[in-house]
């Protein structure tokens, strides 16, 4: 792991950084220079010469590398990327409860909870950092792209490993709601089991028969509303894609799924159909002080497109009181 960055954060991310190599014993450096070595390092990904002649690169005392400065071995060396421009990403984040060590946010669909692909500042985690003031802000776990609900965010670095492991052990329990075909010949509740498998390049998750079930979620129905139904899902396990799948395979596959059950050719920045799944509600013990927590989503079934209005050109973050929220001591 590097030292502590000289350079702050910039639009709610950190500052990347690169080590020049280990010295070769007996072999003179291949690079003669900083500038040679960081034009090898990071090649096209970086306009390295134009990040050099603005100062951009800094050592870890924070004096800006040259691109003439003598190569040297076991140097750190920070920057910040030029970022492209992101598409704006609707909607509100309503805060629905923050203190000292976790913040809970109700999501909007489409935003991404964590910086990944084309989607680095419409994030969670980067529009919180920089409107809540918590450089060091991350998630506890994780939520999809398109689905809407509750993200539990630990506040500072130093509290994320017993939040997190909360969840790795599976000690939290979630319940989301789900908008689907309505079938009457369908007898719930009932509990789905089976094998899930989600390979890395493929859009869909697969279900592998006669393999030991390794994902079980819980299918109620709450509400019947003409043809659609709303239906209460308790995951029991946290595979990728998991309730949606299940979902599929009993005939009711929700509503706006661009993936189940047909893969949908749909722009990543289409915004006009959501997915209609709420991550409605999370609750725990608190691992640091036992008390009993529980959190609930402040939105509703069917979710609306959230396009944003004309003069709208920034993200927004609410702060919203249904659960008691308490002011942050920062």
């Amino acid at each position: 792991m590097p030292p502590r960055s000289p350079l702050p954060q910039r639009l709610g991310l950190d500052a990347a950084w690169a080590r020049t190599p280990d010295p070769d014993r007996g072999q003179p450096p291949p690079w003669p220079t900083i500038g040679a070595w960081l034009h090898s390092r990071f090649g096209a990904r970086v306009d390295v010469a134009a990040l050099l002649a603005q100062g951009r690169f800094v050592y870890q005392d924070g004096r800006a590398a040259g691109g003439h400065d003598p190569y040297r071995p076991q140097t750190f060396v920070w920057f910040h990327r030029d970022l492209p421009d992101e598409v704006f990403v609707p909607g509100p984040i309503h805060v629905v409860y923050r203190d000292e060590r976790i913040v809970v946010i109700d999501k909007p669909p489409f935003l991404s909870t964590i910086p990944r692909g084309e989607h680095v500042q419409q994030s969670v985690v980067v529009r919180l950092r920089a409107d809540l003031g918590l450089p060091e802000l991350s998630p506890t776990h994780r939520l999809d792209r398109v689905t809407s609900g509750l993200v539990m965010l630990a506040a500072e670095k130093r509290w994320r490993g017993p939040y997190q492991s909360m969840f790795e052990r599976r000690e939290v329990g979630k319940a989301y709601r789900a908008l689907a075909p309505f079938r009457p010949d369908l007898e719930l509740p009932l509990v789905v089991r089976d094998h899930l498998v989600k390979q890395r390049g493929r859009l869909q998750a697969e279900v592998v028969a006669d393999a030991p079930p390794n994902a079980e979620s819980l299918i109620e129905l709450e509400t019947v509303r003409g043809e659609q139904a709303v239906y209460r899902l308790t995951p029991r396990t946290g595979r990728t894609h998991q309730l949606r799948v299940h979902m599929r395979d009993l005939g009711i596959p929700i509503v706006g799924d661009p993936l189940y059950p047909d893969v949908q050719d749909v722009s990543l920045h289409d915004f006009s159909t959501p997915l209609q799944l709420l991550a409605a509600e999370l609750w725990f013990t608190d691992p640091v002080d036992g008390a009993p927590r529980r959190f609930t989503s402040i939105r509703t079934l069917p979710l609306r497109s959230e396009m944003p209005r004309r003069s709208e050109t920034a993200p927004r973050c609410e702060t919203d009181g249904p659960l008691g929220a308490v002011p942050a001591p920062f």
